[in-house]
């Protein structure tokens, strides 16, 4: 609404109450009519500042749509992307709950496949004493039926016998005086078998102590925990670090590097005083800061490393991009990590949490993807936007570094950009240089980040470090210190920087901050 016609309704004065109210007093807060305002001047107790009530109420409308500005500006840059992260977490949670069930159901069915085979063996073997039972018995039946019967035949005969004597009327004594008795044999009466039957005695069975073999679940644990975010300060976005930067950045050293024959490549820091090397040859190497060869390692296929990264436990990782894998060396000895399959590996870095972060090409060079591996197993895949657009270019070189906050920052040289996204994959911004610079004129190739949560990138062409914070604000360039077609980045724990080179074939170690 114009202040100009919020003026024209009607205000009373708020000391004499009757007449219409055409001036204001900013520190009092009140409404004055013409008449009252020397009545209003008299209170000495205050420096009264009496304006037109126009003016005043065309300020106060102003400032109000300042407040909305601010208000509008902290939820779009501030407020509504964490929410979004949240949900995208939350739909990476859900499906990460609903795999895991999956998995305690096919653990579940398992264990109940163990216990029947186990309960199926028991009723075998229980079968199996009854099955004994059952013969020994029959056998001692069966043995005292074949007695019996044969004394059941003799008798027989016997009563034959004796029937024929009797019945001639002429006697023939010398059959009669043959004659033997049996009666005394026959009198002693089959033995009487009394068997003893095997009965089952069931137990009762005791569920709980049922649960207790079947096996239990770890206890459901569910924590909601508060978070929240520091709204910047006015002017934070250009305001210096807590940490403040040197004005003019200075090499403390400079370490030569032997047997590249052209380019020195990637850089890697295994300690405060070591530092880990690769270029085009199969040779990786680790140097001290006095520039002195500690140990050379040749890589498993015999080809160039595509790039290498420390672990947290202070192994070495590279990527072979011609025979597509992923290699640790750990001591004297290579084991292949992971094998891609239908993707090339282009850069990797070990996170805070001992991850692994891999950005690949496929073959045909037409897609590109962030995937995460914890150990063997692939964990998350980070490739499309909230529109499902490509978030990295499909070709040419790519590098890649985990920032303190968790988020993934990517180098993508041919889109010439660093893309940065959440831990959850969620798109938070392209840097494509400074606001001050012309379109296209930033040639990003190495990249790493500081404990000041500064992502640092290295500006091949122009010669020249990019230092941008967290949210992808440009802070100042590294240059005017003798760079030459920097490429490889890394900080160590005091965030001295180190750079690799690549026609010099050296690495500057840098100090940044004050």
């Amino acid at each position: 609404m114009d202040p100009r016609h919020i003026a024209q309704d009607v205000v009373r004065c708020a000391l004499c109450r009757d007449a219409v109210a055409p001036m204001y007093c900013n520190v009092c807060h009140t409404h004055l009519c013409g008449d009252c305002v020397a009545k209003h001047f008299s209170d000495k107790s205050k420096v009264h500042n009496v304006v037109p009530l126009e003016q005043f109420l065309s300020t106060d409308f102003e400032n109000k749509r300042e407040d909305l500005k601010r208000d509008l500006q902290e939820l779009e840059k501030y407020i509504f992307p964490k929410y979004q992260e949240s949900a995208a977490i939350i739909k990476t949670q859900k499906t990460d709950q609903h795999k895991h069930s999956q998995k305690l159901t096919s653990e579940l069915n398992k264990q109940g496949e163990a216990l029947h085979r186990e309960i199926h063996t028991i009723i075998q073997r229980k079968q199996a004493e009854i099955d004994e039972m059952n013969a020994q018995n029959l056998a001692a039946l069966e043995k005292q039926e074949d007695e019996t019967n044969k004394a059941l035949h003799e008798i027989k005969q016997v009563i034959q016998d004796l029937k024929s004597l009797l019945d001639t009327s002429d006697i023939d004594v010398g059959l009669v005086s043959k004659y033997r008795s049996r009666i005394t044999e026959f009198r002693k009466l089959p033995n009487k078998l009394k068997i003893s039957l095997l009965n089952f005695l069931p137990q009762k069975i005791n569920r709980e102590e049922l649960l207790k073999q079947f096996g239990s679940f770890s206890p459901l644990s569910i924590e909601t925990k508060e978070q929240g975010y520091t709204v910047p300060s006015p002017g934070a976005e250009s305001s210096p670090q807590a940490r403040p930067l040197l004005d003019v950045p200075r090499v403390i050293t400079g370490i030569p590097t032997t047997g590249y024959e052209y380019d020195l490549l990637n850089v890697s820091c295994l300690s405060d005083e070591e530092i880990w090397t690769s270029g085009d040859n199969k040779i990786m190497k680790l140097y001290n800061l006095k520039g002195e060869l500690l140990k050379s390692v040749q890589t498993k296929s015999g080809n160039e490393p595509q790039d290498i990264a420390v672990t947290r436990s202070g192994g070495l990782v590279y990527a072979d991009e011609l025979d597509r894998s992923i290699n640790l060396v750990s001591g004297t000895q290579i084991q292949t990590l992971i094998t891609l399959l239908g993707w090339e590996p282009r850069g990797l870095c070990s996170t805070a949490s001992g991850d692994l972060l891999v950005i690949m090409t496929s073959y045909d060079d037409e897609q590109t993807k962030v995937v995460r591996y914890s150990g063997f197993t692939e964990k998350q895949t980070i490739q499309y936007d909230d529109q499902s657009k490509p978030l990295y270019s499909p070709r040419g070189f790519k590098y890649l570094s985990e920032n303190r906050n968790s988020d993934i920052c990517v180098v993508d040289c041919v889109a010439g950009a660093v893309v940065v996204v959440s831990a959850a994959g969620k798109l938070r911004f392209r840097y494509t240089g400074p606001p001050s610079s012309p379109r296209g004129s930033f040639y990003p190739r190495g990249i790493t980040t500081d404990s000041q949560a500064n992502i640092l990138t290295s500006d091949i062409i122009n010669h020249r470090i990019h230092i941008i914070d967290q949210d992808g604000l440009f802070f100042r360039f590294i240059h005017n210190c003798g760079l030459q077609l920097p490429l490889g980045l890394c900080v160590d724990s005091r965030d001295y920087l180190f750079v690799a080179e690549r026609g010099a074939r050296k690495v500057k170690k840098l100090q940044y901050y004050k």
